[in-house]
C-alpha cells in the first residue's frame, strides 16, 4: 500500500495520483499507470519504472492482510468496498497448488526457499528482509535484526496475518528501549520480555502492564511468493535460513 502524493519532479508541487492496471507484467509483478502522467509503475516498488515520472518513489504506507472478521472485531467502524459475492470461491485455487513461477517463470534461481513459500518482505534504509511463513507458523513472535534497526515479526497462523514493526520505543521516564517479544495464549496478543506489557498484533499498540497506550512504529510490509520477492530484491536477507 502506497501514499497517492507525490512531488512532481518538474514543478516541485505537490500532485495527487489516481491509478489503473496497465494489464502489463515485469518478472510476474502488475504494472500499474498513473492517469495524470502515463507513467509506469512497479506494483512491489512502488517506483515509477517509465514515463514523465521516471525514478519517482512512492511513499510506502504500513497495512495488515487479515481477516475481514478479525479486522471488524478490533475496528467496527470500519468502512468496506462492496465486493459484490468475492469470497464465495477462489478462482486461483489451482494456481497456489501448482508449482509453476506465475506467468513469466522465475528471472533468479534461488532454492532457499520453495518456489512457492509464502513470506512477508520488507525494505529498511535499502535492505530488504523476507520472513517466511512456515517459520512464522512455527514461532510466531521473531526478534531481528536488519541493517542493525531491531525489528519484531508478529504472525497469527489461522488467519497468516504478519505484521512488523521497529523494537525500539521511547516512553517517558524511561527514555528508549530495546523490546524482546514472544506470543501469548492469546492468539492477537504478544508480550515483551523487559516490561511484561502485552501487546496487540494488528496495531502494535500496549493494552496493559508498565507500557500501557505506548504504540510501536508498523514497517510497511509485503506479502509475495517466494519466487516474486527474490526476483527484484535478490539480496535479501532471509530470517531462519542459512545461506546456501
Amino acid at each position: 500500500m502506497y501514499a497517492r502524493t507525490i512531488e512532481n519532479p518538474e514543478s516541485g508541487e505537490e500532485q495527487l495520483l489516481t491509478f489503473g492496471v496497465s494489464g502489463k507484467l515485469i518478472r510476474n509483478v502488475l504494472v500499474m499507470y498513473d492517469r495524470e502522467t502515463d507513467s509506469y509503475w512497479g506494483q512491489l516498488l512502488g517506483e515509477a519504472l517509465e514515463g514523465p515520472l521516471e525514478g519517482t518513489q512512492l511513499t510506502p504506507l504500513a497495512a495488515a492482510q487479515t481477516t475481514w472478521s478479525e479486522w471488524k472485531q478490533q475496528y467496527p467502524e470500519t468502512q468496506a468496498l462492496a465486493t459484490f459475492g468475492a469470497g464465495k470461491y477462489d478462482s486461483y485455487e489451482g494456481y497456489y497448488r501448482s508449482s509453476t513461477a506465475g506467468v513469466l517463470g522465475e528471472t533468479l534461481k534461488d532454492d532457499r526457499l520453495p518456489t512457492k513459500e509464502l513470506v512477508t518482505g520488507i525494505v529498511l534504509d535499502g535492505q530488504p528482509a523476507a520472513y517466511p511463513h512456515s517459520r512464522l507458523s512455527e514461532e510466531r513472535a521473531v526478534n531481528d535484526l536488519v541493517n542493525d534497526i531491531p525489528v519484531t515479526a508478529w504472525f497469527d497462523p489461522q488467519t497468516a496475518t504478519a505484521r512488523l514493526y521497529e523494537r525500539t520505543v521511547i516512553t517517558e521516564g524511561e527514555g528508549e528501549q530495546t523490546l524482546t517479544f514472544k506470543a501469548t495464549g492469546e492468539k492477537l496478543e504478544f508480550v515483551d520480555d523487559e516490561t511484561g506489557s502485552t501487546w496487540l498484533l494488528l496495531n502494535g499498540k500496549a493494552i496493559s502492564g508498565p507500557l500501557a497506550g505506548a504504540t510501536l512504529t508498523a514497517i510497511p510490509s509485503t506479502a509475495s511468493f517466494w519466487f516474486g520477492w527474490k526476483d527484484w530484491y535478490p539480496e535479501t536477507q532471509l530470517y531462519g535460513v542459512e545461506e546456501g
